[in-house]
């Protein structure tokens, strides 16, 4: 595997896992780390920006959710967005802290483009939580070794 396969393909699935798309990218950054063949902070690099810009997609979707929510191709439900409006008006800003967590991260981030969050907060506290969940992820595999 070449590192343009490595780094490319780690930074795609995060990507897409970020987004509202059903995928998962922790399994390959385990996989990577745990080969040894490529740089600890290059593969974290490569997941972290995939997984800040998949979440920047959904803000996106959120910022132009009202002119297409109720389309069948819309990628998330009436009442997923709801709940997540709900969500971030009770918890506010701070909520985007959970962006990494399944199931209720991506609604987090579309939620804030719907309510106009600021790009310069919406990206620091998701860049906070998607690094961190990936260095925790890095931290733990170090440890079974």
């Amino acid at each position: 595997m070449t590192d343009l396969t490595a780094y490319g393909g780690l930074f795609f699935s995060a990507l897409v896992a970020a987004t509202v798309l059903p995928a998962q990218s922790e399994l390959l950054l385990v996989a990577l780390l745990r080969s040894g063949d490529w740089s600890t902070s290059g593969l974290l690099a490569s997941a972290s920006v995939g997984n800040v810009l998949g979440s920047v997609i959904n803000y996106g979707l959120g910022r132009g959710a009202e002119a297409f929510r109720d389309r069948r191709w819309f990628p998330a439900s009436a009442s997923a967005l709801a709940r997540a409006q709900r969500w971030y008006r009770r918890y506010g800003h701070w909520s985007l802290l959970l962006s990494w967590m399944p199931i209720i991260g991506d609604p987090i981030t579309v939620a804030a483009g719907l309510l106009r969050e600021p790009m310069w907060r919406f990206l620091l506290l998701v860049t906070i939580a998607k690094v961190g969940r990936y260095v925790v992820l890095e931290i733990a595999v170090r440890g079974l070794e």
